[in-house]
């Protein structure tokens, strides 16, 4: 009886055991099959490869300053008497702008021209005296010394007076003031600033190597964070002729129109020297290269045949030499021939053969 129940227990372990082995043998060819199975396409955007004409460009950063700019401040010490400007008011040249008190001047003034006066007289009537004889001809040097003292007073005090008032040197913007009306003002003051805005200087250097390519009239390209996407037109106006020893650049001078005032002096700027001789090149966008520290590659779409005759469509890692890149675009020297398909979308999904569905991509603007 103990050895029926043994010979039945037995079979029911190896009924058990056969099904989780089949279950077991099942599963695994379920997923011999899924892998076995082909892979469907990788869906990717792709863009064309063209050559065209591409102008070099030199890339700089430069600080705008105005075409004339100067701190207007006081020679002498004194008090304000009348401000004749209002802040970020447009003014002429000559045109006053601040008067101190300057009645002591006055006044010194008017007894060196009563002085001058009655030296003129006595100077008169010596030169009339000394043909006769009636005076010496030293009395009448002495007559003249004095009238020359009494004109270069009054012209000592007429300068002296004249500081008193601060006029405008050039024409342009006059900023905002820094006085008031009845300050006591020392010598050196700075009253506001004065800038001619109607056209601006870019300064900016450049390394030693890059004098060949630069020279006078050539144009510059020149934007500001104040106006993203805007760009304004300017040249080079003058070269610095000397390298500087620390940094072995060269400090060039471009000059552009600022005839709304939009840009003002102190401006950060990007800019970029335009080269002469444009040449043709092959292009790509620039999110169709992936940029690692072994070499820059793209995913070249080609189609391949397969062992039943049909053609797909396959990534291939290609790797490449980039040049410059401007606008979305980067040059391709090496690696790439116009008309070919580079994949711009979906690189993280492929591997070097992968099957590709492609789609054009809508960002890449024609040009």
């Amino acid at each position: 009886m103990l050895r029926r129940r043994m010979l039945i227990m037995l079979g029911i372990v190896l009924v058990v055991v056969l099904l989780l082995g089949g279950y077991k043998a099942w599963s695994i060819y379920q997923q011999v099959q899924m892998f076995s199975a082909p892979k469907p396409p990788v869906a990717v955007a792709v863009a064309t490869a063209t050559e065209r004409a591409w102008q070099s460009r030199l890339p700089a950063v430069g600080s705008l300053k105005a075409l004339q700019g100067v701190n207007l401040s006081l020679e002498v010490a004194g008090t304000v008497r009348s401000i004749q400007f209002e802040s970020g008011q447009q003014v002429k040249a000559g045109q006053p702008l601040l008067q101190l008190d300057s009645d002591v001047e006055t006044a010194l003034l008017g007894t060196a021209q009563a002085d001058l006066g009655l030296a003129q007289v006595d100077y008169g009537r010596g030169a009339q005296l000394v043909d006769s004889r009636a005076i010496s001809k030293g009395e009448f040097d002495r007559l003249n010394a004095v009238l020359l003292k009494n004109k270069a007073t009054v012209a000592q005090l007429k300068a002296s007076l004249a500081k008193k008032t601060i006029i405008a040197p050039f024409s342009g913007t006059i900023g905002i003031r820094k006085v008031d009306v009845g300050d006591y003002l020392a010598s050196g003051t700075v009253i506001a600033t004065l800038q001619d805005l109607s056209s601006l200087y870019v300064d900016f250097s450049v390394a030693e190597q890059a004098i060949p390519q630069l020279h006078l009239g050539q144009p510059l390209l020149v934007s500001v964070a104040a106006y993203p996407g805007e760009t304004f037109q300017g040249v080079v106006s003058a070269l610095n002729p000397k390298v500087e020893d620390t940094t072995r650049n060269i400090l060039v001078r471009g000059t552009l129109a600022n005839p709304q005032g939009r840009l003002l002096p102190g401006m950060f700027a990007n800019l970029q020297v335009v080269l002469p001789q444009p040449k043709n090149e092959v292009v790509v966008p620039e999110s169709a290269v992936a940029y690692t520290l072994y070499g820059n590659s793209v995913y070249v779409v080609a189609e391949k045949n397969d062992a039943d005759g049909k053609t797909t469509l396959t990534a291939e890692r290609r790797f490449v030499d980039t040049g410059e890149r401007r606008d979305g675009l980067v040059i391709v020297s090496k690696g790439l021939k116009a008309g070919e398909q580079v994949v711009t979308g979906g690189q993280l999904k492929l591997t070097n053969g992968a099957t590709v569905s492609v789609s054009p991509d809508t960002t890449v603007k024609t040009r």
